[in-house]
């Protein structure tokens, strides 16, 4: 089953890269941002009740893609096992992006080059802040962090738990990406401040993307040679609004050595300078590096978890049959002193 697993990785993973995101009207992530964009309105002009109902909204929604992909999975798997493995293969690969998040990111930083206009302009589809005042340095920033975010978001966050779940069930582990695809999505479309219905869709971000930032920080750290960013990133991570997001962005303003900031709102290694052409360009090789870590150590996961689940069984099928020897050999014993008495020769 590992091997499975890994060939799932790989295949996920590789189809992302050439195939990239299917568009927007085509992609499944689309049809659960119409689901959500259904709901997000004011359900009541009572503040408290407006976040009840996001409450509701939080637990049920993402369930919706979580049966749809676990249900499909096994229906492949009960027509044909190979069929199964390759719809589980396809659910990870529309949870993940990893292509489009670096083409975006390198049009851009090579616009900032002459062309600020069109960097405002597609730098929006990055961030959400207003970049008509940002200058170009601002822009590339800007870029980089949301490379650097967007890695754990857009990959780890779905890939580490399909990878150490497809080893047990593939079912499981298809609905278990799905469900934290659907729980971001919420938390994009919903997780603002001025909107008391999306409050419980961000604590529950919050909650699911604690381990994947963290591990994607260590990724970028690995990626680019240097473990003590990690170290140096600690203080600086803590300054962000999120109890996430800022992990990976200081990591790798440290790995480059710039100032990335979020005017009004945060800075992370103060002591840089704003990012320049080419430190972004690097920016962009680290996260495609750190991307190809974070998929090692998935797969080290799976390996690590098939081999527990064997030797579970294993000992599990062992004790019975070790029982049941001794058993045979205390019986055989006892039915044997009796006959050994009988045949005992006494001397004269």
């Amino acid at each position: 089953m590992a091997l499975t697993t890994l060939a799932l990785l790989a295949f996920a993973f590789s189809l992302d890269l050439l195939v990239g995101e299917p568009r927007n009207a085509a992609h499944p992530v689309a049809w659960f941002g119409r689901l959500v964009g259904a709901v997000d309105r004011e359900w009541s002009a009572d503040e408290r009740r407006q976040r009840f109902v996001g409450v509701g909204i939080a637990f049920v929604f993402p369930l919706v893609p979580a049966v749809i992909a676990g249900g499909l999975v096994s229906v492949g798997l009960a027509v044909e096992p190979l069929a199964g493995a390759v719809v589980a293969g396809v659910v990870l690969f529309l949870t993940i992006s990893l292509r489009s998040l670096l083409e975006l990111t390198d049009e851009v930083v090579a616009a900032t080059d002459g062309d600020l206009e069109t960097a405002r302009e597609r730098v929006r589809g990055l961030v959400g802040r207003d970049a008509s005042a940002l200058s170009s340095g601002e822009l590339r920033s800007a870029a980089v962090e949301s490379a650097a975010e967007n890695l754990s978001d857009g990959l780890v966050a779905t890939m580490l738990p399909f990878a150490l779940l497809a080893p047990v069930s593939l079912p499981l582990a298809a609905a278990v990406a799905a469900w934290v695809k659907g729980v971001n999505t919420l938390d994009s479309m919903l997780g603002y401040p001025s909107k008391p219905i999306g409050t419980a869709s961000a604590r529950l971000d919050d909650a699911v993307m604690w381990i994947p930032s963290r591990l994607t920080a260590g990724a970028i750290a690995v990626a680019a040679g240097d473990p003590l960013a990690l170290r140096q990133a600690r203080p600086c991570a803590k300054t962000t609004s999120s109890p996430n997001a800022g992990w990976p962005m200081a990591t790798i303003a440290h790995v480059l050595s710039v100032r990335l900031v979020k005017p009004d709102v945060y800075e992370l290694n103060p002591a840089g300078g704003l990012p320049t052409l080419e430190d972004s360009q690097r920016a962009i090789t680290v996260v495609g590096l750190a991307a190809v870590v974070a998929v090692l150590i998935a797969a080290v996961g799976a390996i690590a978890i098939e081999t527990i689940a064997a030797g579970l069984e294993s000992s599990t099928l062992e004790t019975p049959v070790s029982v049941a020897v001794e058993q045979l050999e205390s019986v055989a014993t006892s039915e044997a002193e009796p006959l050994a008495r009988k045949n005992v020769v006494v001397g004269p």
